[in-house]
């Protein structure tokens, strides 16, 4: 774990070069490696994973499908509209998609297409695991920290994913999309994370790399540690975090 003495903020001329870097981003709660991130938070007894874009690179995946499956029904899915979406799922993924696309917008059907076809990739080639995830789960697993996966996926397909990567046996409970009412960035998910969990909020830790997820954790309570993703987060929303991870 870096350390650094917070005894000095203004007085004294702070160091140039790589010194001074390293310095700042410790300041700002930055860091280019994972590990550093987690371990730089203290007394945590738990940790709750988002899935999609944190654990497996498939948000990515997901909008390509996404954008695919809406060109064959004559929409044209933007970025931007999507990555509104990253996290959310329900009502207010539904609203999102509405908004910009119209009542009209076969919303469920293109949903299931692109979905359908993340499960054949995910079966065939297989889903990407985000640097450091696997060897962050197996410290943990170490130390007998429990963790869970808490992300607006349906469970059955949190279960399927994380089944066939080799994943599933570091994760003690597994909370969807389908088990709450409100989704992010309402705190529902991460509460009964938590309850599963048996810890309180103040005692776990978050991973997380949307805006939408951020904001679940923070109005949860949580200390949430943010890895982007596919967007860079407002500043607003880095405020909230307690730690980001950008690799170098």
């Amino acid at each position: 774990m870096l350390t650094v003495c917070t005894e000095r903020r203004t007085a004294l001329p702070l160091p140039r070069g790589n010194g001074f870097l390293c310095l700042l981003n410790l300041m700002k709660k930055e860091y280019s490696d994972l590990f550093e991130a987690v371990n730089a938070q203290k007394n945590f007894k738990a940790v709750i994973f988002d899935m999609d874009g944190l654990v497996f690179d498939t948000e990515r995946v997901f909008m390509e499908q996404l954008a695919v499956a809406m060109k064959e029904k004559g929409y044209s899915l933007s970025r931007e509209v999507y990555i509104k979406t990253t996290g959310t799922t329900g009502s207010t993924l539904k609203n999102i998609m509405l908004a910009n696309y119209g009542d009209d917008y076969p919303l469920e059907e293109c949903s299931h297409v692109a979905q359908s076809r993340l499960e054949i990739i995910a079966e065939t080639v297989g889903l990407n695991i985000k640097p450091q995830i696997q060897e962050l789960l197996e410290m943990l697993k170490e130390k007998n920290i429990p963790c869970a996966v808490a992300s607006s996926t349906k469970s059955v397909y949190i279960k399927k994913y994380l089944g066939q990567s080799g994943l599933l046996e570091y994760f003690s409970e597994i909370i969807g999309g389908e088990m709450v009412l409100h989704s992010k960035p309402e705190p529902d998910i991460f509460l009964m994370a938590c309850e599963k969990l048996k810890t309180a909020p103040s005692a776990a830790l978050v991973l997380e790399d949307s805006e939408n997820g951020v904001k679940a954790a923070y109005t949860a309570g949580i200390p949430v540690i943010c890895i982007p993703d596919l967007k860079e987060p407002d500043k607003d929303i880095l405020k909230m975090a307690a730690a980001v991870v950008r690799k170098a």
